[in-house]
């Protein structure tokens, strides 16, 4: 009772469950599944398992702690800069079997301490992009891919560690020397072939057919002076040819005969 007699109003407790309704969705933040995936967690160590799960891009809810992230056998066309950069823990990436055609060159940016294994065989790769993959210390695997052998990507794998298993499956899809299409290419590569030489003998042909084009221009426009100027020539002697001849004027103190 207070002084004047009336009751004091009992303090209003704080609802038990907020602080642990917000503690809950602080913690389901830090360690969020994407939708249709899979993240079982061991010992603070997440696996993202999103396999077959009809993705068309790179989730961008994936945990901060994942060591493996698999996504293989979805539909996933571009690699966009930056969609693995918070991934400082990632170990091994998995995006096989996907429609993967264009790569960001800092698709990767972030993950070139930690990451072990990178696999992007069957895609539809054409060109390797060797910015996004040049600065990885990860096994890579290329597999499957239609890759065009030309000299971009002979000096590209030169800076890639390459999977060892699955080297032997890299085929040229197409290539600037026909004979290669279909072929491994790690067998032309150890055989000593260079398709930069091919390149740099398409590049000298070319020099070559630009010069015989401007030697053949500055032959025909002398030519052309020479025989213009002949036939001014011509034109000038018939001209003084048809002046009138006039006769030789007589001295008039000359003596006579």
């Amino acid at each position: 009772m207070g002084p004047m007699g009336k009751q004091s109003p009992s303090p209003v407790p704080a609802p038990a469950g907020g602080s642990c309704l917000l503690l809950l969705f602080c913690l389901r933040l830090g360690t969020s599944c994407p939708q249709s995936c899979q993240c079982p967690d061991h010992e603070g160590a997440v696996a993202v398992h999103c396999s077959g799960s009809g993705l068309q891009e790179v989730p961008k809810d994936i945990p901060t702690n994942a060591v493996l992230l698999k996504l293989d056998a979805n539909k996933i066309a571009r690699v966009p800069d930056g969609a693995f950069q918070h991934l400082s823990q990632l170990r091994e990436l998995d995006l096989s079997q996907n429609a993967i055609e264009t790569i960001g060159p800092a698709a990767f940016s972030g993950l070139a301490g930690g990451l072990r294994l990178l696999d992007l065989s069957h895609n539809r790769i054409r060109r390797i992009p060797k910015d996004a993959l040049g600065k990885l210390s990860a096994k890579i695997r290329l597999s499957h891919n239609p890759l065009h052998c030309e000299c971009a990507l002979q000096e590209a794998l030169w800076e890639l560690k390459l999977d060892p298993d699955s080297v032997d499956e890299i085929a040229c899809h197409t290539s600037v020397r026909e004979e290669y299409v279909g072929k491994p290419l790690i067998q032309a590569l150890d055989a000593g072939i260079s398709f930069c030489s091919t390149h740099h003998k398409t590049t000298d042909v070319a020099m070559l057919v630009t010069m015989f084009g401007w030697f053949a221009m500055v032959i025909t426009y002398v030519v052309y002076y020479v025989r213009q100027n002949q036939e001014d020539a011509r034109r000038h002697l018939e001209y003084l040819k048809s002046l009138p001849s006039t006769p030789v004027s007589k001295d008039p103190l000359s003596p006579e005969p």
